[in-house]
């Protein structure tokens, strides 16, 4: 999950949690809205710690080679 999906779970849960006011018999609207911000959190530090980790992995032993302009009498 992205942190744009993460983000939007936020809000539509918190949209479901404290700005509606419908009632369904057999859905709980507001519990729904709690579950969806909770995921939406847990994604959210979930991208956080994967990205980090990324961040930290050095990157594969690669050779550059740089060719200075001076060299290249054509």
């Amino acid at each position: 999950m992205s942190l744009g999906g993460s983000i939007i779970l936020i809000a539509v849960g918190a949209i479901l949690a404290f700005a509606t006011d419908w009632h369904m018999q057999s859905v709980n609207l507001d519990l729904v809205g709690w579950i969806l911000m909770i995921v939406g959190l847990i994604g959210t530090f979930v991208f956080r710690s994967v990205g980090r980790r990324r961040g930290l992995v050095p990157p594969a032993n690669r050779t550059t080679v740089v060719e200075d302009e001076r060299d290249r009498h054509i």
